[in-house]
């Protein structure tokens, strides 16, 4: 050993300490735990889960305490701990599973799921004194009677409030409905849940989902009795709500996915808002979805599952008919009650006393009639896909795009007054000519929120056109007439409800080359609707495309989970997830392409791809990368992960590049 120490004894063992350590290190064939004797000067600092300074390949690096054990298979002498950080037991052995777990899951390392659920050390907050436990909730839900209104009108809802006051662990895909204060619902089943001694974890695709869910859940619960965690908030505000869960003074954890994680005390309850939102998929290694990590975590735990939203998500449709999710879902009565009209303008369908040219109009005439009621009532939300001015410009006379002469880039317009140029390069196109019929006028096939804004300002003089986009959202509008225009996502809640909606360029939305355009394109066009009126108020919502799209059907025949077992279907049929498991793999082009090569594969891993697999590509994906798509049966999932794992280790004991792995990714072009 290069570091002299007499080992940690005690008086009813000759045996050192030892104290088995998860390393800070992302290298796949380091993948487990080392073990380091403890010295006795830190005997008393020293506990399961703890952070601490280990010397490893002659640096030193940081770790987490899995293990304190008298014993140890290492057979030569064992190096001692260099330091104890901190004694904060921040890795709990429940989390340390489930950490393991997932980057079996995703054939990842433990390391990089480690860094997604603990946050970083904020030495000042461990020092703060600690704030008083909040007090056991003992009374009935207070100030959440939306709340528990929403549940009286699923099948199922009050069973499973009652299920949940009783201690039990019901899992459930519960769909919400326009109308419904789904924020105080979610509070509603986290108060039965405390009620019955047990904390609950909630998570939240973004901070207007959070701040509404912790002003529920403050009604609810009380003041102080929950904490907020999320990355959004900082440094220092993070890692006190982290400890505060972690010590048992809050049992109440709401916040985005660095929540899915959260050291919740005895947890009856995990709760995934809006499953489907691409915000729930974190980025960075292993790439874990939220929704799998609390489906884990409530299996191995024992508790409580909720997954709820306005649409429903094949994954979920999955587990539903595998019955280990419970539908809570209203009736066809109560949804036609709640429900708005849906009105379809435009697409191919048989319209004899329409004026053709209106049914491929941008705004048909349909669009107009209908912000003008509802403009009567209050306001109207436009949905448009796409940010800006004129996005994409094309010939006026023959309709060919116009591209850049310089680079070959789409020329865009970007504001009213400005020039068309380059989105590549930015080159300006003042002169420009069309290289198919040296015509000299451009259109615009794809418009943007802003030139949608500035032409409804035009049609509707003296009404106030409000625009909310994802860098400039605006959280809320008053109830009074005026015209909301907005991209998807950042829709401001309002002052009661919409008094009609309009879904434009619903074409643009579906075209996006991506398995999941359908169901993201729904589970938007759902969110919108779910903040309108009902039909019986006057509430309607105008979809300017093709009837006969299955999506657009799904929306008219209000029937959100009809339209999850048909993708489900679908995805079955064209063996795609969740149906199957799938991973891709990209690295530089000659190595992926040796993995499509049997005699390689078995040489890396010692077994070969699992069978049955089937191998799809390698396809180039620019700078001399490629991807490969490796499919195999939903069964052999683990098996496929199990591949991964060690051909990452292999590569990386030769210290060669690693490649990219990504186990059934949110995004598939």
């Amino acid at each position: 050993m290069s570091e002299q120490t007499q080992p940690a004894r005690d008086s009813t063992s000759a045996r050192p300490l030892v104290a088995r350590v998860a390393v800070e290190m992302a290298l796949p064939h380091l993948d487990r735990a080392f073990d380091y004797v403890v010295p006795e000067t830190m005997v008393a600092e020293v506990a399961v889960g703890c952070r601490v300074s280990v010397v490893f390949s002659g640096r030193r690096v940081g770790g987490y305490v899995l293990e304190l054990t008298r014993s140890s298979d290492y057979a030569a002498t064992l190096r001692p701990l260099s330091r104890v950080v901190s004694s904060e037991p921040v890795l709990s052995p429940a989390i340390a599973r489930l950490a393991r777990t997932v980057a079996d899951r995703y054939a990842g390392t433990l390391s990089d799921v480690l860094r997604l659920a603990i946050p970083p050390r904020h030495a000042r907050v461990e020092r703060e004194q600690p704030s008083p436990t909040a007090a056991a909730i003992t009374s009935e839900p207070v100030g959440g009677a939306a709340g528990v209104a929403a549940w009286r009108r699923a099948h199922g809802g009050v069973e499973l409030l009652g299920a949940l006051e009783r201690g039990q662990s019901p899992r459930a895909a519960w769909t919400a409905l326009p109308g419904d204060d789904w924020a105080d619902a979610i509070a509603a089943a986290v108060v039965c849940c405390v009620t019955s001694g047990r904390g609950a974890v909630v998570c939240l695709p973004d901070y207007r989902d959070v701040a509404r869910v912790d002003a529920a859940l403050t009604r609810s619960l009380g003041v102080g009795r929950h904490v907020v965690l999320s990355a959004d908030v900082g440094p220092a505000p993070r890692y006190r709500a982290f400890l505060a869960a972690l010590r048992g003074q809050r049992t109440v954890v709401v916040g985005t996915r660095a929540a899915a994680f959260a050291p919740a005390t005895n947890a009856g309850l995990f709760v995934v808002w809006d499953d489907g939102d691409d915000l729930l998929a974190e980025p960075r290694a292993p790439y874990p979805h939220v929704r799998e990590v609390l489906a884990l975590r409530a299996h191995q735990q024992g508790a409580g599952l909720i997954v709820a939203g306005h649409a429903r998500t094949p994954e979920v449709q999955q587990l539903v008919e595998s019955g280990w999710l419970t539908e809570v879902a209203a009736g066809r009565d109560t949804v036609r009650q709640v429900w708005p009209r849906v009105l379809v303008s435009g697409g191919t369908g048989p319209h004899p006393d329409r004026d053709p040219a209106a049914r491929t109009a941008r705004l048909p005439p349909d669009v107009f009639a209908a912000v003008r009621a509802g403009l009567a009532r209050g306001p109207v939300l436009l949905q448009v896909p796409r940010t800006g001015y004129r996005t994409r410009l094309a010939c006026q006379r023959c309709r060919a795009p116009a591209d850049c002469p310089a680079c070959q880039g789409a020329l865009a317009q970007p504001g009213p007054d400005r020039p068309p140029a380059c989105r590549w390069c930015g080159r300006v196109e003042c002169d420009w000519r069309c290289p198919v019929c040296d015509g000299d006028r451009l259109r615009a096939p794809v418009v943007g929120e802003e030139r949608t804004a500035e032409e409804l300002g035009r049609a509707f003089v003296g009404v106030p056109v409000r625009r909310s986009t994802g860098e400039t959202p605006l959280g809320t509008v008053p109830a009074s007439p005026a015209v909301v225009v907005a991209t998807p996502g950042a829709e401001p809640e309002v002052e009661g409800s919409y008094a009609a909606a309009v879904l434009l360029d619903v074409g643009l939305s579906l075209a996006r080359p991506d398995m999941r355009a359908a169901e993201e394109s729904v589970r938007r066009w759902l969110a919108v609707t779910a903040l309108v009126r009902p039909a019986g108020d006057g509430g309607v919502v105008v979809v300017v495309g093709d009837p006969a799209i299955p999506a657009v059907q799904a929306l008219v025949r209000a029937d959100p989970a009809g339209f999850a077992a048909r993708e489900l279907a679908q995805r079955r049929a064209t063996r795609l997830p969740p149906a199957t498991r799938l991973a891709t793999v990209e690295g530089p082009t000659q190595v992926v392409q040796q993995l499509i090569e049997p005699a390689a594969v078995t040489e890396a891993t010692g077994s070969g791809w699992p069978e049955p697999s089937e191998l799809l590509g390698p396809v180039g994906v620019g700078g001399g990368r490629a991807r490969l798509v490796v499919r195999v049966p939903w069964r052999q999932g683990a098996a496929l992960a199990r591949t991964l794992s060690t051909l990452q280790s292999a590569r990386s004991a030769r210290k060669a590049e690693p490649l990219r792995v990504e186990v059934d990714p949110a995004e598939l072009g």
